[in-house]
C-alpha cells in the first residue's frame, strides 16, 4: 500500500479518528453488542422467546449460504454478502422489524478429510479450528447475528435431526393420485387390505419380509438401487452427474470417472418434478436461476412408443417427442446398460449383418461385451458430449416399427443414457442431427417424412445434414391403417398419440431431465445413515431413540483409492473397517438380533437441505422445530403462497444443486406435516464477485499481487515485465487480500463502506486496495463534523438547521432508506457522503436536529462509529435499535421547478414555479409573463397546452 494512502502516513490529532481508534470502538461495540445481546431474535415461544411486543412486529428471516469453514480463512470476496445481508438486517430492524439473523457452518466436508489422510489429524480437529477462525474474522466485521442460534452440521444434535428427517424420507411414498408424500405404512396398509394391488403375482400376505422389502424400494423416496453410477477410483467414491466435469472427470481432483453399477442410496426427487417446476413461478428468484432450474428438471411432452422385438413378447419402450415422425424411425439405439440388451442378443450375426455393425467381431455377445467396457470408461457428460467420431454396434437383433412394420436393427451407442427417459431411442436420421451422423457413421436407411422448406428435396441420402422443424407438413408417412401426410407436426403428434393408445402399443406422457439424487458416498467425514440390515439384507431404519447415530472413530480416515484410470474396482469405505461399529445387536421392536450397520456416509448436501429450519429452534432436543416458531418465520403468507426464507443471499454458482435438493426436501417435511412452508427460500438474491487483478510472469505463473510496481501503465515484478488480467480473488494466484489487512490499516467501518460502495451488489467488481482510503475518509469526515479532535468533546448545538441543510438533510433520509431497503447500498452511500458533504463546506456546529438522524442513516452501514457517536450524542440505548429517520416530505420535494414556455414550438420564457401549482394557475402565470406577452404581440390564441409543472405550449390564433 503506497504512503500517501496509508492511514499511519497522516497527521494525527489527539483525537482524530484513525485505525487505531476504530480498532478500540470496533473491539469495545463487538464485546458490548455480545454481552448485551443486542442480536437476540425473539421467537413467539420456546427458550428463546422474549418480549412480546418485539414478537408482534412485522418479521424479516435474513439468510447467507451456509459458509464451509476452509482451513485458508477469509480473503476480502468472502464478506461481500455477509456485509449486505448485515446492512439489510439492521435497516429493518430501525424500521420495526423483528429480524433474525444468524449464520452456522457447513462443516462436513471433502477438504478436511483430504487433510486428515494426509495429516493424521482428526477431521472434527481441523474444522472446529478453522471456524474458530472464521468466527473470529467475521466477528471483527461487526456482523450482527444472533449467536445463540448458531451451529455447525457436524454437531450431533444437529446431524441427529439430519438423520431424522433421512428416516422420515425413507419410510415414505409419494402418492401420484394425491399428489404428494405419505407414510409407507398407508402404502403398506392398502396392499395389506387389497385396496392397493401390490406389483406382483401373489398376494402381500404371501411374501417374505426380502420380497415386500423389495417391492416398497420401488416406492419409498429413499431407496437403495444396484444402478449405474458415476466411479471415481481416483477418489473412492462415486459421484453425483453435478459432481462431474464437462470433460468427465471429478469436480475435486480432476481424476477420471467411469460408469459402474453399484448400490447406492438414492433420493426420488423425480416423483416431485412438477411441483419443482410449478412451484417457481411463485418464488422471487432471479429469472436466470429459475430458467436453470427449469432447463436441469427438463420437463418435455411426448409420446411412449413400444417397438416389440424377440419372440418372447419382449418391447423395446422409447419416449420421444416427435412422434409424428415414427414412419421415419428406421434403427434403435439402447443404452450400453439397458436391461434387455443380454435378452435381445441372438447367438450369431443375422445373414446379411454389415460389417461396419459388427465392429469386427465374431458374435453379437463378444460385440456388446467390448462395446459395454468401452461406454464404462466416459462418464455420462463425456457421453453426452458431441463427440466427431461416432460409436456403437449392433445387437444382431431387429424391433418392428409399429406404424410401418418394417424390421429396424437395434443398436448400442453411448450417447444413448440409461438414465434419461427409457435408455433407449427410436432414431429418425433424416430430422435428428446426431442420428443422422450415426446413420452415416453405420451406412444406415434413412427416410424424410417431415418435408423440407429448402430445395433439398425428399430423398434423404442425398442429404448434407439432417432437416429438423416444427412448422412443415408430413410426408411418406402412410401405412395400413393411419396417415399423416399432410398434417402439420401439432395435428399428426395428437393423431399419432390416439392411434397408439388405441393399439396399447403407446400413450401420450411427460418425461423429465432430471434424475434420482444419488445419495451415497465413500467418506468418512459425513452423516451416517440410520440405516441398518438384517440377516436377509433388509434395511431397517433406527427408532429416534437411537439418534444420532455418531460417527465412530476409525484409524484410517481414507476410502480405499485405486489407480485413477482402473475402472474394474470398487468402493472400499473407512467406516467398513470398524468391525465392532458396523456389526451390532440391536433391540428395534421385535427382540435383540444382528445387524450390519450402512458403511456409506451422505453427501456434504445434507446438512445445508434444511438448515434453516435449526435457526428457526436451535437448542430443541425433542422436535426437527416447534411448529408455532415455523409457522412464524416461515409460514405461507400474503406475497409468500409456499412460505420460506425471506431474503437468501448467496452466489450464483448454488443455481441447481443446493436449490433444488432443499426445495425437495422441504416439500417432503410439508407433505408429511412437519413444516408449514412448501419452499425453504422465498426471496433469492445472488451477490457479484469481488475480483481482482491477477499478474503473470513469462511463464504464466502468477506473482504476487502485492509486490508488483506499476509504471507507465506497465507492471513489474522484482524487475520484471508481467502480465495483468481480471479474475478471481484466491491463494493460489496469489493475489489475496485478507479483511484482517483492511481492518488493522484502516478499520471495519471502512472496509463494510468499501464494499457496498464498489457498485451494485449483484454486479461483479473489481478490488482496488488504494479506492478503499475514500471511505476511510468520509467516516473521518463524519467524525470530524460531530466531535472535536483536538478535545474529542461534542460539538453539536441545539440550533435550528437552515433551510438548504433541511433540504439535504431530509432528501438524503428519503433517498438513502429507499436504497437500503432495496439492497441498492452503492447508491445509499453515495447520498449519504452527498449529505455529509454539504455539512462539512457549510461549516460551523451542526445542530442536534441534523447530527443524530445522520449518524442514524450511517448505523447500518457502519455500526461502530455510529454507535460510538450516538453514545457520545448522549444517549444509552444501542443505535441498532433506534427508529430509523423518517423524511419530511415538505423538504424534500424541490422548492421550485423550471417551467419551459413555448410559443409554436419555440422557447419563448422559463418560470421559477412551486412543483405543486396546477394548471390552470401556470397558464394565467404564462401568459402574464412580460416576455410571452411581448412574444405574442397582440395576436389572438387558438388553444393553451399545460403539463404542470415543467411545460406550457401556447398557439397562436
Amino acid at each position: 500500500m503506497s504512503e500517501t494512502n496509508s492511514a499511519a502516513a497522516e497527521p494525527v490529532a489527539p483525537h482524530r479518528y484513525t485505525a487505531a481508534m476504530a480498532a478500540d470502538i470496533e473491539a469495545r461495540w463487538q464485546d458490548f453488542w455480545d454481552a448485551d445481546g443486542t442480536y437476540a431474535a425473539p421467537n413467539p415461544s420456546g427458550d428463546l422467546a422474549g418480549d412480546p411486543a418485539v414478537v408482534a412486529r412485522p418479521k424479516k428471516f435474513i439468510m447467507d449460504m451456509f459458509p464451509y469453514p476452509s482451513g485458508a480463512g477469509l480473503h476480502v470476496g468472502h464478506p461481500l454478502g455477509y456485509i449486505a445481508t448485515d446492512v439489510f438486517a439492521r435497516h429493518q430492524r430501525m424500521t420495526g422489524h423483528n429480524v433474525l439473523h444468524t449464520l452456522g457452518f457447513d462443516a462436513f466436508g471433502l477438504p478436511a478429510e483430504q487433510y486428515a489422510v494426509q495429516t493424521g489429524t482428526h477431521p472434527r480437529t481441523s474444522t472446529e479450528a478453522n471456524m474458530e477462525n472464521m468466527k473470529a474474522q467475521l466477528r471483527r466485521l461487526g456482523l450482527g447475528h444472533d449467536k445463540r442460534r448458531s451451529f455447525a452440521t457436524i454437531d450431533p444434535d444437529y446431524y441427529k435431526w439430519t438423520q431424522w428427517i433421512f428416516v422420515q424420507i425413507f419410510n415414505s411414498w409419494y402418492d401420484a393420485e394425491a399428489k404428494k408424500a405419505r407414510p409407507i405404512s398407508e402404502l403398506v396398509a392398502q396392499f395389506e387390505s387389497g385396496e392397493r394391488q401390490a406389483p406382483t403375482t401373489r398376494a402381500w400376505s404371501e411374501l417374505s419380509a426380502a420380497e415386500r422389502a423389495e417391492v416398497l424400494g420401488d416406492y419409498r423416496l429413499a431407496y437403495a438401487s444396484d444402478a449405474p453410477v458415476n466411479w471415481c477410483p481416483g477418489l473412492g467414491t462415486v459421484l453425483a452427474n453435478e459432481e462431474v466435469t464437462a470433460d468427465g472427470r471429478s469436480e475435486r481432483g480432476n481424476f477420471p470417472v467411469f460408469k459402474a453399477k453399484l448400490r447406492q442410496w438414492n433420493m426420488r426427487i423425480t416423483a416431485y418434478a412438477d411441483r419443482l417446476l410449478d412451484d417457481l413461478d411463485a418464488l422471487d428468484w432471479p429469472e436466470a436461476i429459475k430458467l436453470q432450474q427449469r432447463n436441469w428438471i427438463g420437463r418435455s411432452e411426448g409420446a411412449r412408443v413400444d417397438f416389440a422385438v424377440g419372440s418372447e413378447g419382449d418391447a423395446i419402450t422409447v419416449f420421444t417427442t416427435r412422434q409424428d415422425t415414427l414412419f421415419g424411425a428406421t434403427y434403435m439405439v439402447l443404452a450400453p446398460e439397458h436391461e434387455l440388451v443380454d435378452s435381445i442378443v441372438p447367438d450369431a450375426w443375422p445373414q446379411g449383418t454389415h460389417e461396419v455393425w459388427t465392429g469386427g467381431h465374431a458374435t453379437p455377445a463378444e460385440a456388446v461385451a467390448k462395446y459395454r467396457a468401452f461406454a464404462a470408461s466416459k462418464s455420462d457428460v463425456e457421453r453426452q458430449a458431441d463427440a466427431k467420431e461416432k460409436t456403437g454396434v449392433f445387437t444382431g437383433a431387429y424391433a418392428v416399427n409399429p406404424v410401418s412394420g418394417d424390421q429396424v436393427p437395434v443398436f448400442i451407442a453411448d450417447y444413448v443414457l440409461m438414465g434419461y427417459g427409457t435408455g433407449a431411442i427410436m432414431a429418425v436420421p433424416a430430422h435428428d442431427t446426431r442420428d443422422f451422423a450415426f446413420a452415416r457413421a453405420f451406412e444406415l436407411p434413412m427416410r424424410c417424412v417431415v418435408e423440407p422448406s429448402d430445395d433439398r428435396g425428399t430423398d434423404a441420402s442425398t442429404w448434407d445434414d439432417a432437416f429438423a422443424s416444427y412448422d412443415a407438413k408430413l410426408v411418406n408417412s402412410t401405412g395400413a391403417d393411419i396417415s399423416l401426410d399432410g398434417l402439420g407436426v401439432v395435428e399428426a403428434k395428437a393423431k399419432i398419440t390416439d392411434w397408439l393408445a388405441e393399439r396399447g402399443i403407446g400413450e401420450g406422457t411427460v418425461n423429465f431431465r432430471l434424475r434420482d439424487w444419488l445419495f451415497s458416498r465413500q467418506r468418512y467425514w459425513g452423516e451416517p445413515f440410520p440405516i441398518v440390515y438384517d440377516e436377509d439384507g433388509v434395511a431397517h431404519s433406527l427408532p429416534e431413540s437411537m439418534l444420532p447415530l455418531e460417527l465412530p472413530e476409525v484409524e484410517d480416515y481414507s476410502p480405499r483409492t485405486f489407480d485413477p484410470d482402473d475402472a474394474d474396482t470398487s468402493p472400499e469405505t473407512p467406516l467398513s473397517r470398524n468391525e465392532d461399529w458396523v456389526n451390532v445387536t440391536l433391540d428395534l421392536g421385535d427382540g435383540p438380533k444382528a445387524y450390519r450397520r450402512e458403511t456409506n456416509t451422505m453427501p456434504n448436501w445434507a446438512g445445508s437441505c434444511w438448515y434453516e429450519l435449526r435457526y428457526l429452534d436451535p437448542h430443541n432436543s425433542e422436535k426437527l422445530v416447534d411448529p408455532a416458531i415455523e409457522q412464524y418465520w416461515m409460514g405461507p403468507r400474503e406475497g409468500q403462497p409456499h412460505g420460506g426464507v425471506d431474503l437468501y443471499v448467496g452466489g450464483a454458482e448454488h443455481a441447481v444443486l443446493h436449490l433444488l435438493y432443499a426445495r425437495f426436501w422441504s416439500k417432503v417435511l410439508f407433505d408429511l406435516g412437519h413444516v408449514s412452508s412448501a419452499e425453504p427460500f422465498h426471496k433469492l438474491y445472488n451477490q457479484g464477485m469481488i475480483q481482482a487483478y491477477v499478474y503473470r510472469d513469462s511463464r504464466g505463473f502468477p506473482v504476487a499481487a502485492a509486490e508488483v510496481e506499476e509504471r507507465d501503465g506497465k507492471f513489474f515484478f522484482e524487475g520484471e515485465p508481467v502480465k495483468r488480467e481480471l479474475g478471481k480473488m484466491g491463494k493460489s494466484l496469489k493475489n489475496a487480500v485478507t479483511p484482517d489487512e483492511i481492518c488493522a490499516e484502516y478499520g471495519a467501518d471502512t472496509l463494510r463502506l468499501y464494499e457496498m460502495a464498489m457498485g451494485p451488489l449483484d454486479v461483479s467488481r473489481p478490488w482496488d486496495t488504494r479506492a478503499v482510503v475514500g471511505q476511510y475518509r468520509l467516516l473521518q469526515r463524519l467524525w470530524r463534523n460531530i466531535v472535536d479532535e483536538t478535545t474529542g468533546e461534542v460539538t453539536v448545538t441545539d440550533t435550528e438547521p437552515d433551510e438548504a441543510t433541511l433540504r439535504a438533510l431530509h432528501k438524503a433520509i428519503d433517498g438513502a432508506g429507499g436504497d437500503l431497503a432495496e439492497m441498492r447500498f452503492n447508491t445509499a452511500i453515495a447520498k449519504i457522503t452527498e449529505l455529509n458533504n454539504h455539512l462539512t463546506k457549510a461549516g460551523g456546529a451542526l445542530p442536534r436536529s441534523v447530527a443524530e438522524p445522520l449518524v442514524l442513516l450511517v448505523a447500518p452501514l457502519a455500526p461502530h462509529i455510529a454507535e460510538e457517536l450516538w453514545r457520545k450524542l448522549g444517549h444509552q440505548d444501542s443505535v441498532v435499535h433506534q427508529d430509523f429517520p423518517v423524511a419530511d416530505p415538505a423538504y424534500v420535494v424541490d422548492e421550485t421547478v423550471t417551467c419551459v414556455v413555448q410559443i409554436k414550438g419555440k422557447v419563448k420564457a422559463r418560470l421559477e414555479i412551486p412543483p405543486t401549482i396546477s394548471d390552470e394557475e401556470l397558464e394565467k402565470l404564462a401568459l402574464a409573463d412580460e416576455a410571452v406577452v411581448a412574444a405574442l404581440g397582440g395576436a389572438g390564441i387558438r388553444k393553451v397546452i399545460v403539463r404542470a409543472p415543467k411545460l406550457v405550449n401556447i398557439v397562436p390564433a
